[in-house]
């Protein structure tokens, strides 16, 4: 019956010795040797028992090892769990318990803090560094370069992808086969990526841009990847020379743009540069343009979808907007209220429908109902309109989403651990323009009865159990929160009041 995943990125690349991984230290790996790597950790979990379905969760740095358990996942049929190594403890007990982890993959010095949570979960604790050792890697080594493959069917889950939720606790969205490869090859034809392509890759591989827009799309094409383990623009600019293509997010192109090497003659042999998972300024669009003389593609997704639009290869990549629907992925925009489809150019809620839509929020049925309609069609609380043209735009975030860096940040879970602590009353979180990562988080304390607030112990709290990307970059005290009659907190008046901060603050 086959396992689609694997016959459609691994199997046609089995000993082939073309180049896949162009590692930091300057070594290349092929795809015959990859693949090699990715059967020793399928054998390696068929060791621990893991069957089928079961749940893989791995918070590990990035790595070529990192990604050939993914790989072994597919394999073997597990489901992967990848998650962002920001994640403090505490954050880290809530997925692995949640998600039923059959096997939990940790950096070597992690242990000591996981070891508990792991056991009272009833879950198996491996590791894995950034530099290939650890016990998954010993226990890998020692397995044959050849594995079983699973089958696996389009409609079995092979990824499991958390996101925040505005009830403060994430959900986990259950991505197929199907999900995984539709979108792939949609991203392959729109963005004509071959075998010719090496792709600069400095994104992260716990989130879906990095994983499964970048990795998948390479590993379905042939080309290889430059695979650094995190953006540096002096990486970036030493490696530059041997790419044609790249992705990122808007806080990586605005770095580079502050570089003066970063030039015309620098970049005239790239084929494209794509930016997602963070609005890209306009400014950014034109002072990139008249830097390079390329113009950015930008492109819309979201973990339940992975891509949704993009900017067309060829025609106008406008500013401002995220382009047309994908091949086979449909859009609307609806009344929020209603869910009746309005008119060109109104604004709304968008909803899309297609084989990228996710299959539901795992042990979430309820949850599930609530955002996916009986039609197929996936509510994504992305406030849009489309224009005369079929450019789709954001306008607004529902749900009071903040993306800073490229990162999804639910302001509900931040305000769930600050109501907490002692002293406060009430808090609220919102997002402020920030120069260099486009949004960052503001939060807003209003203080107990009689009470004074210890800022820098909150600080040390935040700094202890949330990760970094979350933590609030200011911390203000307020008398109360601004609400109307409803009582409902006007968290627009709040974002007016900080709008701008980061702007103060830099000066």
């Amino acid at each position: 019956m086959g396992n689609p995943l694997y016959d459609a990125f691994f199997a046609a690349h089995e000993g082939c010795k073309t180049p896949f991984l162009h590692l930091a230290d300057g070594t290349t790996l092929n795809h015959a040797d990859f693949l090699g790597r990715a059967a020793q950790y399928a054998n390696a979990l068929n060791v621990l028992g893991l069957q089928p379905g079961d749940r893989v969760a791995v918070h590990i740095q990035k790595s070529s090892d990192a990604l050939a358990l993914y790989a072994g996942c597919v394999q073997t049929g597990a489901v992967f769990l990848p998650l962002n190594t920001a994640y403090t403890a505490s954050e880290l007990e809530y997925f692995i318990g949640d998600s039923g982890a059959a096997l939990f993959v940790c950096d070597p010095g992690d242990v000591g803090t996981l070891r508990d949570i792991t056991a009272s979960a009833g879950c198996i604790l491996h590791t894995l560094s950034g530099d290939g050792s650890g016990s998954l890697f010993e226990l890998a080594a020692s397995q044959p370069e050849k594995a079983q493959v699973a089958t696996r069917v389009e409609d079995d889950l092979a990824a499991l992808l958390y996101t925040s939720g505005t009830t403060g606790r994430s959900k986990g969205a259950m991505l197929t086969h199907r999900n995984l490869l539709s979108n792939a090859r949609s991203l392959l034809e729109c963005w004509r990526f071959s075998q010719n392509d090496t792709l600069l890759h400095a994104l992260p591989i716990f989130h879906s841009h990095g994983l499964f827009v970048a990795s998948n799309v390479m590993l379905l094409s042939g080309g290889s990847m430059i695979f650094l383990p995190r953006f540096t623009v002096e990486d970036v600019l030493s490696w530059l020379p041997r790419a044609t293509s790249m992705m990122g997010v808007p806080t990586f192109y605005t770095r580079l743009l502050d570089d003066p090497r970063f030039t015309k003659q620098a970049t005239a042999h790239m084929r494209l540069f794509i930016s997602g998972s963070a609005p890209l300024l306009a400014e950014t669009h034109e002072r990139f343009e008249a830097r390079t003389g390329h113009r950015i593609l930008e492109r819309y997704g979201m973990t339940e979808t992975s891509m949704n639009t993009s900017n067309p290869y060829d025609g106008d990549r406008r500013a401002g907007t995220v382009g047309f629907p994908l091949p086979d992925v449909e859009v609307r925009v609806c009344d929020a209220e209603t869910g009746k489809e309005l008119t060109q150019g109104e604004v709304g809620v968008l909803e899309v429908r297609g084989p990228n839509v996710f299959k539901g929020y795992w042990r979430m049925p309820e949850k599930t109902k609530e955002e996916l309609r009986e039609n197929g069609f996936f509510i994504t609380g992305d406030l849009a309109k489309i224009d005369g043209d079929g450019y789709v735009h954001i306008v607004g975030r529902g749900k009071d989403l903040i993306i800073s860096g490229g990162y999804n940040i639910y302001p509900k879970e931040i305000e769930l651990f600050l109501d907490s602590l002692d002293g406060v009353l009430e808090s609220a979180v919102v997002g402020a323009p920030h120069p260099d990562f486009g949004e960052s988080v503001v939060a807003a304390l209003v203080p107990e009865a009689g009470r004074e607030l210890d800022i820098p112990a909150i600080q040390d709290a935040v700094r202890t159990d949330l990760a970094g990307f979350k933590q609030p970059r200011h911390i203000e005290v307020l008398e109360e929160l601004p609400r109307n009659a409803m009582g409902k907190v006007l968290k627009n008046q709040l974002r007016e009041r900080f709008a701008d901060v980061f702007e103060i603050q830099a000066d």
